[in-house]
């Protein structure tokens, strides 16, 4: 989708409906809303809804980093303490 030939109020409700669906524990979602509209809030000329896009996509930003982080570091743990964890570990696997 063009967001060059949406108005400012759509680009602001979808860009706000994105932040709201990352929160249910789909923080890829998160990364799109940051990556997709990320040039409409920091490069694009100044209008009116411009500062609140701002705000959700710096949001959307520090939330998939954070779920990114949490999941690297539950791989990271799971794999190099899975032998350790014994019969859990396998009851916790596929």
């Amino acid at each position: 989708m063009d967001l060059s030939k949406m108005p400012n109020e759509k680009k602001l409700y979808l860009c706000k409906w994105y932040f709201r669906a990352g929160f249910i524990l789909l923080p890829f979602v998160w990364a799109v809303n940051a990556i997709w509209f990320a040039k409409e809030a920091f490069v694009t000329p100044q209008y009116e809804e411009q500062k609140q896009i701002k705000r959700y996509v710096i949001f959307s930003a520090v939330g998939a980093a954070i779920w990114s982080a949490a999941l690297i570091a539950w791989v990271v743990t799971f794999q190099t303490q899975r032998t350790s964890w014994g019969e859990f570990a396998d009851s916790i696997s596929f």
